[in-house]
């Protein structure tokens, strides 16, 4: 058995798929019938609801708003872009096909867990990439029939396949046991890339942005361009003017942060870490600023028990006048 089958036409640079073509619809009158509501949601909770009449329609669900400590109120980093009734993962985090069976069970079939087919990963720390097995396996578990596309830095397809080794003897005892099963739905094809247009397809064009996280050679923050939304999503990653120039005005710029007023309680060298490796409240402010976009969206929060999240977003908004909301696990924007 191959452990692996990568895709012979798969390049670092790009990656198509076929799927449907977007719905067609009046965006002038869907802006109209959709702006009420999802305003008033976004001003009581941060968050837009996903209906079946906005299906066509650009969203971000939080799956995982969380950092490497562990925090029952928040999974490990990961999020889902969904567009037209497909889900477009980035990063993979602690937990992240349980908040993505809520956001299922929740009416956003996207990310039932048969229909999770690709994921984009920034980095390739434990905190990201955790629940890849999770995705990879539960997928298949759930009849998943095509392999899982995995898009994300140097090391990305050495990391898939080490997991498929790993996970052989279940791989096996699925394949040949009495429990029914799909033929692909355990593989992977994995593309390592290092920036630029890495995905495209009819509803999403995906472009990888090159960002500064300690000590890796290659750490990722992606654009996505949809029919309707521009999204930037940072990463972990310091201060980069690549996310400034990358966002420009976008639609959501979704950003790691932490507080200034918990990072002055941290011990010397995880400060020296954290100013080197994150983003602080502050810098964020400035960089949101040169970035203007319609709305900032906090994500990765670390506040180490010393600060709220009024006490971090009061940090963002002593340097920032735009809108900005601190995300919440599930929260849709």
């Amino acid at each position: 058995m191959s452990s692996l089958r990568f895709l012979p036409w798969a390049r670092s640079a790009l990656i198509s798929a076929r799927v449907p073509q977007p719905t067609k619809y009046s965006r002038r009158i869907h802006q109209i019938v959709l702006f009420v509501p999802w305003m008033v949601s976004l001003l009581l909770n941060g968050a837009a609801p996903l209906s079946a009449q906005d299906s066509a329609a650009t969203r971000i669900v939080m799956l995982g708003t969380g950092n490497p400590n562990p925090d029952p109120e928040r999974s490990g980093p990961a999020l889902a872009v969904v567009v037209n009734g497909t889900a477009y993962l980035v990063d993979a985090g602690p937990g992240v096909m349980r908040r993505a069976a809520q956001a299922a069970r929740n009416g956003i079939g996207a990310l039932s867990a048969s229909r999770i087919g690709i994921v984009f990963l920034t980095h390739l720390h434990s905190d990201h990439t955790v629940g890849l097995p999770d995705v990879i396996h539960t997928g298949w578990v759930a009849d998943r029939e095509r392999p899982l596309r995995l898009i994300g830095p140097p090391g990305t397809a050495a990391m898939a396949e080490h997991l498929t080794e790993a996970y052989r003897a279940d791989i096996e005892n699925r394949l040949h046991g009495l429990q029914p099963h799909t033929a692909e739905g355990w593989r992977v094809e994995a593309t390592d890339v290092r920036g630029g247009e890495v995905y495209r397809d009819s509803n999403v064009t995906v472009t990888a942005i090159p960002v500064h996280h300690d000590g890796w050679e290659v750490a990722l923050g992606y654009r996505f361009t949809t029919r309707n939304r521009v999204i930037v999503i940072s990463g972990d990653t310091r201060p980069v003017d690549a996310i400034a120039a990358a966002c420009h005005g976008c639609d959501v710029l979704v950003h790691e942060v932490y507080s200034v007023k918990a990072f002055l309680t941290r011990p010397p060298e995880w400060q020296r870490y954290h100013a080197d490796a994150h983003t602080s409240a502050t810098e964020l402010a400035a960089l949101a600023t040169k970035a203007q976009p319609k709305l900032l969206l906090l994500t990765h929060l670390m506040l180490w028990g010393a600060a709220t999240v009024d006490d971090l977003l009061g940090e963002i908004r002593a340097g920032y006048a735009g809108p900005v909301v601190a995300a919440r696990d599930l929260g849709i924007y």
